[in-house]
């Protein structure tokens, strides 16, 4: 009896770790937009990380003071990031 609670328990925390996912594993899409506009910005800060990781997305992120005007937009215009975080980034970076 007891194994079999073990057994369980053990397939139980498998199955878990298994279908959760990871912030490591999670991909994110970027249209086509953000993709032509942050080209030079990705290849400036981020070049090492690969399209559509979270090592990207935290990489820009950490750039975001040194992003261009026009990538800046349309990671907006995409909703990856809203206008409202961009404005209270360009205060607390005085």
């Amino acid at each position: 009896m007891m194994r079999t609670v073990y057994v369980l328990l053990g397939a139980s925390a498998i199955l878990a770790w298994l279908t959760l996912p990871t912030e490591a594993a999670k991909t994110y899409h970027y249209s086509e937009r953000v993709q032509r506009a942050c080209a030079n910005d990705y290849h400036a800060h981020c070049g090492e990380y690969g399209i559509e990781t979270s090592g990207l997305r935290l990489c820009m992120k950490k750039a975001g003071q040194r992003l261009s005007r026009g990538c800046v937009n349309a990671l907006v215009a995409d909703g990856q990031v809203s206008r409202a975080e961009v404005e209270r980034r360009k205060r607390t970076a005085r």
